[in-house]
């Protein structure tokens, strides 16, 4: 008896089919989907929120602006990823990469909870750590730890994203967790 399981499309695979049929409403929830973690990856590229929403948008425009060239031979998110990257080094290659600290007002990733305090302060300040961290790497260097770190892509997808061979990833996320370890805050920092 034949494995129906096969032929089964997971939801996302079924919006990308119809996307790729023209159909622009789920393309829109394709896109949608994947905004957080779009947003994410842009945010820790350029180190400001209003930067990084103007990376993704800029992402988002001119990923519906060449969507037929979207040939299927790598992943969607790592295609939208590396359009999202791209965008996001060419923006901060244009704005110099914004730190934290934007005349003498401190931006704030997100309020304390009231269930746990001091726990939300403690997050905070290893966020802000790690800002403070990836603001001493290369570009290239940040690019290749985030789409690891944050976007979660495996080595290959990461390479795909980079146009990079799959050692050279390697060799980059070798040096990031390098610096990284160096940063007060992080030195415990060890993801493997």
């Amino acid at each position: 008896m034949p494995d129906s399981s096969a032929d089964v499309l997971t939801p996302e695979e079924a919006l990308l089919a119809r996307a790729r049929r023209g159909d622009r409403d789920a393309l829109e929830e394709l896109l949608r989907g994947h905004w957080p973690v779009a947003f994410r990856v842009a945010r820790r590229l350029l180190g400001r929120d209003d930067d990084a929403q103007d990376a993704v948008q800029d992402a988002m425009l001119k990923l519906v602006v060449h969507w037929g060239e979207f040939d299927g031979r790598c992943g969607f998110r790592t295609w939208l990823l590396r359009i999202v990257t791209n965008a996001a080094l060419d923006l901060g290659r244009k704005r110099g990469r914004q730190e934290r600290f934007a005349g003498g007002s401190f931006e704030v990733d997100e309020p304390a909870t009231e269930e746990d305090p001091l726990k939300e302060l403690k997050r905070q300040d290893l966020r802000r750590a790690l800002d403070d961290a990836l603001a001493q790497l290369s570009p290239t260097i940040r690019a290749t730890f985030v789409l690891f770190a944050e976007a979660g892509l495996s080595y290959k997808e990461v390479a795909e994203a980079l146009g990079v061979p799959t050692g050279t990833v390697m060799s980059r996320l070798y040096y990031a967790r390098v610096v990284l370890k160096t940063v007060p805050g992080l030195q415990d920092f060890d993801k493997s």
